[in-house]
């Protein structure tokens, strides 16, 4: 099986790299503009937290359906028609004038992104063949994604010292000239066969109010005088319309999500470990963004400059990643990826006032080599061991659980810092619920190399060896 690519499929691959770049700068310099944007708009840190959690909680919520789309209605054309939402409801955020307005345009911008996304992955998948073609390009595709988001933190500083509305009008031009390139060399790629039957709109409403419910459970937790009964009350319809969804997909005679799919050991894990690698970096992002802009006074661009190295992945991940993966395996590597995580969030829990950078260098450090080891297997093993005509689903999968991951992470360390800093509001005060906010992504990064460490226990019995594509 030939390993080199035809100029016309790095073509490809640069455009759908392009695409995933574009979803991951456009929500990391989101992240970076957020005091800006609470200044300007007034608005409080629970509706702060929302902005980004509007954006997430759409991608998430939909991402199922969006998956399902790609399988039906063909991935070229799902892929284009919502880069072009992307593309209008990212601009239609610069003009938000009030924190209402900017939740809906980020909430849209999630959805359109929720059925872009998957399509996108299916199409690597589709249009490179298994072996080694497809293990560089998904290593391109999976460093290129983790590039965009490191490398948004220092577009987002800089565009937001100029003004925030430029945080979402420049995605509105990269996503024109992937359009142009996409409409030119992307061909719909040729699934085996495509699955019978329509859209499971009940399982996709259900799934989608399930999440909108935990989170914004977790969230309520930030106001202890909003009453225990209702929190709890909210994460009990949460869960309610979990189980709703579990007994949709049992009856329905074409399933948003065929529940045997689930049977796939590697499947789950992969989806475990990357909500809580993501919970984990969304939550450490956040408190390291408050940090240094509220009780440091940096600007947005130092903030973003002070993240750059973690951006080494964007070297790593293409290049040394798929050597660890062919060698040692899936497993083996994102385990490693999970526990650098885990020490690096460690090595930042004793954060004070007047820490260095050279005191934050060895966790930013830290992180690139995480993202490099863990983001590029995850997003390997989403199709591993399923049938090609449900990689849009599986993709789905993954993608679903990396925004929950991220909305609930954030909403996690927004809920323990609001929660103790209380109503003091002194920069100490600040700093000593921050540093407790940090427990957060150290626990999920720990629980997440846990789960990864079962994988690892499994494979050694059954001496399951693992294949150089995924």
């Amino acid at each position: 099986m030939p390993t080199s690519m035809s100029p016309r499929s790095w073509g490809v691959l640069f455009v759908l790299a392009g695409a995933i770049f574009l979803e991951g700068i456009d929500v990391a310099m989101l992240n970076v503009a957020l005091p800006a944007i609470r200044a300007d708009l007034g608005l409080s840190t629970g509706m702060l937290s929302g902005v980004v959690s509007a954006y997430v909680l759409g991608y998430g919520g939909f991402m199922l359906l969006g998956g399902r789309a790609a399988d039906l209605l063909g991935r070229r054309r799902m892929f284009l028609f919502w880069l072009i939402v992307f593309l209008l409801f990212s601009g239609l955020g610069g003009f938000a004038t009030e924190g209402w307005t900017l939740l809906t345009a980020r909430f849209v911008t999630g959805v359109a992104a929720a059925f872009m996304t998957p399509a996108g992955l299916s199409l690597i998948t589709g249009n490179f063949p298994e072996g080694p073609q497809r293990t560089k390009a998904l290593g391109v595709y999976a460093g290129t994604a983790s590039g965009g988001y490191v490398l948004g933190l220092v577009a987002g500083g800089l565009l937001a010292s100029i003004g925030w509305r430029w945080v979402f009008f420049a995605p509105v031009i990269l996503a024109a000239v992937i359009l142009v390139a996409a409409l030119v060399l992307l061909k719909e790629s040729e699934a085996p066969e495509r699955p019978p039957g329509g859209f499971d709109l009940a399982g996709a409403f259900s799934i989608t109010g399930a999440m909108l419910l935990l989170v914004y459970g977790v969230v309520r937790l930030e106001h202890p005088g909003d009453g225990l009964a209702g929190t709890i009350g909210v994460f009990a319809a949460g869960l309610a319309l979990l189980a709703v969804f579990v007994l949709i997909e049992r009856r329905a005679a074409h399933p948003l999500v065929r529940l045997g799919i689930l049977r796939s050991h590697p499947l789950v894990r992969a989806n475990l470990g990357a909500l809580l690698f993501l919970a984990s970096f969304a939550g450490f992002q956040f408190v390291v963004t408050i940090y240094l802009q509220e009780v440091r006074g940096w600007s947005s661009l130092q903030t973003g400059l002070a993240m750059l190295v973690i951006g080494i992945d964007t070297i790593l991940a293409p290049t040394v990643t798929p050597k660890l993966v062919n060698r040692f395996g899936n497993a083996r590597v994102l385990f490693g990826g999970l526990v650098v995580a885990a020490l690096a969030y460690a090595l930042f829990l004793p954060l004070g006032m007047d820490w260095t950078y050279a005191a934050m260098l060895p966790t930013m450090l830290l992180l690139g080599v995480a993202f490099s080891l863990a983001y590029g297997p995850l997003t390997m093993a989403a199709t591993e061991g399923i049938d090609e005509h449900e990689h849009g689903l599986a993709s789905g999968l993954l993608y679903t659980s990396i925004q929950f991951g991220t909305a609930l992470g954030l909403s996690a360390v927004t809920a323990v810092s609001v929660a103790a800093l209380g109503d003091a509001g002194t920069p100490e005060a600040t700093l000593d619920s921050l540093r407790l906010a940090l427990v957060v992504p150290v626990a999920a990064a720990a629980a997440g190399a846990l789960i990864t460490a079962f994988g690892l226990r499994r494979r050694t019995a059954g001496r399951v060896s693992v294949p150089a594509s995924v």
